[in-house]
């Protein structure tokens, strides 16, 4: 495991470094607090870290300070090493941001022993972090295809179109349904049904930019968000997510099966329309179009104009 020293004196610092290389850790030393600080900032900084209390050009309680600050960082474990022995500065070591204090001169035993605890604190830091971003993502994704699930990709829509409205945008929105796909379930089980939806999914992330939004909207429909996309390529990039399904079979562990898409296709510029619901619900009738039409197609949700209403 990386460890940061950080010591003016350079005898001592040159008696840690050479303790804790021999305990198989990774060490990088610094003589002041300011590289010190601009070590621990780094991207890949070490975790553990022995500072000491007296150093030039920032001591050891600011270097804490300035670690501590960094909130969205990974956690850093420091321990600070100082001569100073009152129970005055030890408390002002820890409010710092310390987290142990080890008194010069130190023991070799004593500073591996802290030291270890210091790891044993960070692994459980980071399988808490671990156990928290389970549970983020399982509350926000479907289950079986790790795609965005109902209600987090109608939220980030709904907040895709107030963002288009505002900046006179354009948001693309396709409903997709695979088609027939009560015949797979039914003919080769649950499991193959499975397969094909986590391939679809595959597919569908595969067609669209790294900043759009897709979601499993139901059983067998998927919700498609394009951000800041063109109303003029509405259809062709339906026809892309359309083609990526279609023109492959899905490998599954009964042999390879057909799969096509029927999608409704809507585009917020041609619409003015304020509710996520209304959306989603022409888009809706555009998918039951493409459906009716003989499956396997794009169907474009269009307003109706004043001539159309006249001339009907």
């Amino acid at each position: 495991m990386k460890v940061l020293i950080a010591d003016d004196d350079t005898i001592s610092r040159r008696l840690l470094e050479k303790t804790l290389t021999r305990e198989g850790y990774d060490v990088t030393a610094v003589d002041n607090g300011r590289s010190a600080l601009r070590q621990l900032s780094l991207p890949d900084a070490p975790r553990l870290a022995l500072i000491d209390w007296m150093m030039p050009e920032l001591d050891g309680p600011g270097v804490c300070m300035g670690v501590r600050k960094q909130h969205d960082r990974p956690y850093t474990h420091i321990v600070l090493v100082t001569s100073r022995r009152s129970k005055q500065d030890i408390v002002a070591g820890l409010e710092s941001g310390a987290d142990d204090y080890l008194t010069k001169p130190w023991d070799p035993a004593e500073l591996t022993a802290r030291l270890r605890v210091g790891q044993r604190i960070l692994q459980l830091e980071d399988r808490l972090v671990e156990a928290r971003e389970t549970m983020r993502f399982k509350a926000t994704h479907d289950h079986l295809t790790s795609l965005f699930n109902r209600g987090v990709i109608v939220d980030l829509l709904a907040r895709e179109l107030s963002r288009t409205r505002r900046e006179s945008g354009c948001t693309v929105v396709m409903l997709g349904d695979l088609d027939h796909f009560k015949n797979v379930n039914d003919a080769y089980g649950h499991i193959v049904g499975d397969e094909v939806l986590r391939e679809v999914a595959r597919r569908i992330l595969g067609s669209i930019r790294s900043y759009d939004f897709v979601g499993r909207y139901g059983g067998e429909e998927f919700l498609i968000v394009l951000n800041n996309c063109d109303s003029t390529q509405a259809i062709v990039r339906a026809e892309e997510v359309r083609n990526r399904i279609a023109n492959d079979p899905v490998k599954t562990i009964r042999g390879p099966l057909s799969v096509t898409m029927s999608l409704g296709v809507l585009a917020s510029q041609d619409w003015d329309l304020r509710l996520v619901e209304e959306i989603l619900g022409e888009a809706d009738s555009a998918l039951y179009q493409a459906k009716a039409y003989g499956r396997n197609c794009v169907k474009l949700a269009a307003p109706t104009t004043s001539a159309d209403r006249i001339s009907s």
